[in-house]
């Protein structure tokens, strides 16, 4: 058996490192070593010099230095995780909070065994869940221009007759407005130049994402999810992406909570109480499941795009599909006709389409592994 030597707590920044360890039992005060800059060669070479690589366990706290020193570390046969920021145990009331002191907090939770890592994306997926947020971003920015462009429209009274907004006919009328004043008319050409580049930018990224997407190991997955209603190409790839290895989540109730869809709880004796949904864990995975979940206020029907989607699929998962719509369309209907909110109904029929998320990545593992 292998003697753990040393428990290592890394506080990783842009421009340092700090570093404390631990060794011993659980009496034994972690050992705040140094802080070094962050330069990834000169912090191995401290590490070996603690201990040799076999004998080390390293955790940091996950932040927007990404994973790439997790990796290299591993490279260098050092057990290194990277852990969620909010799993970290720290002592209550505390009022003093720096990076060294940071550093032997996650030294200390290493030695006694409070720390799970998460679970590291491939560098593919990695990658192509950088574009996915980038065309987020672009869809973010678009939603703020043409509010901005309303907003312009309102305060010079321009009112549009019809039913919906930025179709067809909406954008043909838009383009067909003209301002006595100047000024007006040079801001409202930049509103709809702006509105023009970010509608490109983001159907080039939705292009790019599709075309990207087969070439990953899940693909199969990423087909599969998208026999659900309401789960289009960008949906699926955001879910594959930012969700991982669905393996890794023993029941669906597990992936809810991971994505933060389960009501919270403050509960104490006789008294229970829960209140709105915890908004815990991945926030890109939670928003793409409630916007797929607003397809559950059609009729149960298998469309034409959906049986093309569907085309080629494991008959087990066209099942589940077909039954996630008949489910979530009846939920719908009795929640609503029970008066509650609209927007909280969508939030529940989100959760419960996760499970079905879930049930449909256990059968394309189940059938990959046969």
């Amino acid at each position: 058996m292998t003697r753990i030597a040393k428990f290592v707590g890394l506080d990783v920044h842009k421009d340092t490192i700090a570093i404390a360890w631990a060794e011993g039992g659980p009496l034994c005060e972690p050992v705040i070593d140094r802080t070094l800059p962050h330069d990834v060669p000169r912090l191995v070479r401290r590490l070996l010099e603690l201990a040799p690589a076999e004998h080390l366990w390293v955790a940091y706290e996950a932040g927007p230095t990404g994973y790439g020193l997790c990796r290299s570390l591993l490279v260098k046969g050092i057990h290194c995780i990277v852990v969620a920021p909010n799993r970290v145990p720290h002592d209550p009331g505390r009022r003093i909070k720096t990076d060294k002191r940071d550093a032997r907090d996650l030294a200390r939770a290493l030695r006694v065994g409070n720390l799970t890592g998460i679970t590291l994306p491939e560098q593919a997926v990695e990658a192509l869940r950088d574009l996915i947020r980038a065309r987020e971003d672009c869809v973010r920015a678009l939603r703020r221009a043409r509010q901005q462009m309303k907003g312009f429209l309102l305060r010079n009274s321009v009112t549009w007759s019809g039913r919906s907004s930025w179709g067809v006919k909406y954008m043909e009328w838009l383009r067909g407005l003209r301002f006595g004043a100047e000024a007006q008319s040079v801001t409202f050409r930049h509103y709809l130049c702006e509105i023009d580049r970010l509608v490109l930018a983001r159907d080039h990224l939705t292009a790019e994402v599709e075309r990207l997407m087969p070439t990953l190991s899940q693909e199969p997955l990423y087909r599969s999810l998208q026999a659900l209603r309401g789960v289009s190409t960008i949906v699926a790839a955001t879910l594959v992406c930012e969700l991982g290895e669905f393996t890794r989540f023993p029941s669906a109730g597990r992936l809810m909570s991971y994505v933060g869809l389960t009501p919270s709880e403050h509960s104490s004796g006789a008294r229970i109480s829960r209140g709105s949904i915890t908004k815990a864990g991945n926030g890109h995975a939670r928003r793409a499941l409630v916007e797929a979940a607003w397809a559950a206020r059609l009729r149960p029907s298998r469309s034409i795009t959906l049986q093309r989607r569907q085309h080629g699929l494991d008959p087990a998962v066209v099942d589940i599909a077909w039954k996630a719509q008949q489910r979530l369309h009846q939920r719908y209907v009795t929640l609503r006709g029970a008066r509650r909110p609209q927007n909280l109904v969508i939030v529940a029929l989100a959760r419960e389409l996760t499970g079905f998320v879930w049930s449909i990545a256990q059968t394309v593992a189940q059938s990959s592994a046969a």
